[in-house]
């Protein structure tokens, strides 16, 4: 396996992306599974004890797409720049620290979808 992701670097892309993915695609399931309200119950009761407030389950679902689609963002930009930097490092080893703020960069994407999410997902309640 190791030899054919050698001389095949996009397939190793290809196989972090999809990796990516599923674990994205699993931890957003996770998300809205555990967080949202099926509908079993009639409500809960706001503070005032009079009305029920029901979980916005539409904001649940954003939040699961925004990490899934920011994990995924982010696994895409990282493999692209982690390549490019690993190459630039090759050939100029004094390069790693400007190659490293630039890889962060790309994995900063993740921290904003991730951000969007708790913001919803604090709405929703």
């Amino acid at each position: 396996m190791r030899e054919f992701l050698r001389r095949h670097p996009r397939a190793a892309v290809l196989l972090t992306v999809a990796n990516l993915l599923l674990l994205t695609g699993a931890v957003a399931l996770l998300i809205v599974i555990v967080t949202a309200d099926w509908g079993f119950a009639a409500g809960r009761p706001d503070a005032a004890g009079s009305q029920t407030v029901q979980a916005n389950g539409s904001a649940l679902l954003g939040a699961a797409i925004a990490v899934a689609g920011s994990a995924i963002g982010a696994g895409i930009a990282v493999a692209y720049t982690g390549a490019a930097a690993l190459a630039a490092m090759s050939e100029r080893p004094e390069l790693f620290g400007r190659a490293m703020v630039v890889v962060g960069l790309a994995e900063g994407i993740a921290i904003y979808g991730l951000i969007v999410a708790i913001i919803l997902v604090g709405e929703a309640r």
